[in-house]
């Protein structure tokens, strides 16, 4: 079983940046894959950015260049840095943990970009 909880959420100026985090509880963290998802009003829950268990990135191509998924396996903690963000960025961003058939979501954190 793992517990994820996400923080770093908030209210930025487009342009701006944050960083999210996401703490892993329970055992093995370095053996998961972890992502961040992010769902929009009246829009399908995406895919943001993912880090394998290698260290291996894949991002959804509206955010390449301006945000970063990192890992720190000794916290176990993922982090989201997002930089110049667009009003189009708002949303409610999840942390996901997966490894062969299961997958953990955290309860969300709100980003809203706004001038």
């Amino acid at each position: 079983q793992v517990q994820l909880v996400e923080s770093g959420g908030g209210l930025v100026q487009p342009g701006g940046s944050l960083r999210l985090s996401c703490a892993a509880s329970g055992r093995d963290f370095s053996i998961y894959g972890m992502g961040w998802y992010r769902r929009a009003p009246g829009k399908e829950r995406e895919m943001v950015a993912s880090i394998g268990s290698s260290g291996s990135t894949n991002y959804v191509d509206s955010v390449k260049g301006r945000f970063t998924i990192s890992r720190d396996n000794a916290k176990n903690t993922v982090y989201l840095q997002m930089n110049s963000l667009k009003p189009e960025d708002t949303a409610v961003y999840y942390c996901n943990a997966w490894r062969l058939l299961m997958t953990y979501w955290g309860q969300g954190t709100q980003v809203t970009v706004s001038s």
